[in-house]
């Protein structure tokens, strides 16, 4: 497969439209990447309020709704109408393309229809390139066949060369193993094949074993000829190549949980308690002197009692007998259902970090995953950090349950930026081919 040459900043602002653009993580990453988003759009409105606090400074125009609405979609496209675009970027919503067993399901699933209209999109702009994100399940469901319809689709008559590629976000510096597929596609009068992003680490990242430890478990780091080099990067606070979580939110260490349930954010600032720690907090911080986001959601006594008896990396299977029991206290809490232990469900609620690794995937709940050294959720703050957004990058709309969710839904800025810098080195170089066709 081709490589992406080495990076350079192009030598002017490519141009991009963001299709379910959320709260702008792909944006962002691209921004950093030297593109220009002309416009986006994304039905929430919170996560549009999100966007557009963070992008309006950089000349987006935001359109807020439906992209199935015909309206929607004219007032994207006069939006560009007399843009050459040089890229279109988006991820459609997912749900329908996680891992089922019903493969008819799968298909019909009015959730995964979506996916054309993006695909509408591209057939009525033709953009120079496109990348279009989503989960890495959908590689091989129905035995393959939802991702050849989607490539199939993506050709548009076999205008475009598509191909696709499941890449870990961790590989490019994100504190997260976050599988994604991208599907790259690059118009064929350009005569260049879609490049996908490159790293020294991809197929060698560092990984956790689960080991006996008296009549408990503890997790460390397993060892292969493969992980050797990666591991001493990613336990290198100096080196932000690979970011573990500590280095990544460790010096926000000091937050603690509201004392009784508060249910709307604050978007006050707040003062850092701590230094930077690590090369990636520092980049991280980008010159803030203050801290947004921060605000450590209540916790209950049960949850407290059990997530203390979890050792750092573990999770649901780490419980005693004895704390699987759905009440551990006299604060009761949900519908009861019959049952006197916790739901399988439930317990994959309960996953510490281990602060010498990766993060998990984060998903959109806030209990998706407990720090490492406290009994405590994240902050939006913290959910940020394990997504690379900067501290400068302010989430401030929305209730909280929202914020998680702008946050767990984003492309890391850091993966996007990989990604755009990639379509970069592809666009460039056909505008070298083009000058020098002219010149001839």
């Amino acid at each position: 497969m081709p490589q992406a040459p080495k990076y350079k900043k192009p030598l002017r602002a490519f141009r991009c439209l963001d299709l379910f653009a959320g709260a702008g993580g792909f944006s962002e990453g691209f921004r950093q990447a030297g593109f220009h988003t002309v416009a986006a759009t994304d039905i929430d409105p919170s996560a549009g309020g999100t966007y557009v606090h963070n992008h309006h400074k950089h000349g987006t125009k935001f359109v807020l709704g439906d992209i199935s609405d015909r309206r929607i979609k004219e007032e994207l496209f006069e939006t560009v109408r007399d843009v050459e675009l040089d890229a279109v970027i988006g991820g459609p919503p997912c749900q329908g393309f996680s891992q089922v067993r019903n493969h008819n399901r799968l298909i019909n699933d009015p959730r995964n229809k979506l996916y054309r209209h993006y695909v509408s999109v591209i057939r009525t702009l033709r953009p120079r390139t496109f990348v279009m994100e989503n989960v890495p399940g959908l590689e091989n469901l129905a035995g393959g066949a939802v991702r050849d319809q989607i490539l199939e689709d993506l050709a548009i008559d076999n205008e475009y060369r598509v191909e696709c590629r499941v890449l870990d976000a961790a590989a490019f510096g994100v504190p997260q193993n976050r599988l994604r597929i991208l599907f790259i596609g690059v118009r064929r009068d350009l005569e260049l094949a879609p490049l996908f992003p490159e790293s020294q680490f991809l197929g060698s990242l560092p990984f956790l074993e689960r080991r006996p430890n008296g009549d408990r478990w503890k997790y460390r780091h397993g060892k292969s000829s493969e992980t050797v080099r990666s591991l001493a990067k990613l336990l290198d606070p100096d080196n932000a190549q690979l970011v573990t979580v500590e280095q990544a939110i460790g010096d926000l260490a000091w937050l603690n949980p509201a004392e009784k349930l508060v249910r709307k954010p604050s978007n006050e600032a707040i003062a850092y308690e701590s230094k930077a720690l690590s090369a990636y907090q520092k980049a991280r911080r980008a010159g803030s002197t203050e801290l947004f986001n921060a605000d450590v959601p209540s916790i209950r006594e049960d949850t407290v009692l059990r997530l203390r008896s979890i050792p750092q990396g573990g999770n649901f299977r780490d419980l005693p007998p004895e704390l699987a029991t759905r009440y551990l206290s006299d604060k009761k809490w949900g519908p009861e259902l019959g049952r006197e232990t916790l739901s399988r469900k439930y317990f994959f609620a309960y996953r510490k970090l281990h602060p010498r690794h990766f993060s998990w995937t984060l998903n959109t709940k806030a209990d998706c995953v407990f720090h490492y050294g406290k009994p405590r959720a994240l902050t939006v703050r913290e959910f940020a950090r394990l997504h690379s957004f900067d501290d400068t990058y302010h989430f401030p709309a929305g209730d909280r349950h929202s914020r998680y969710r702008q946050v767990g839904n984003a492309v890391p800025p850091l993966f996007a930026k990989a990604i755009g810098q990639t379509l970069a080195s592809i666009l460039t170089q056909a505008d070298k081919a083009k000058q020098l066709a002219l010149a001839l």
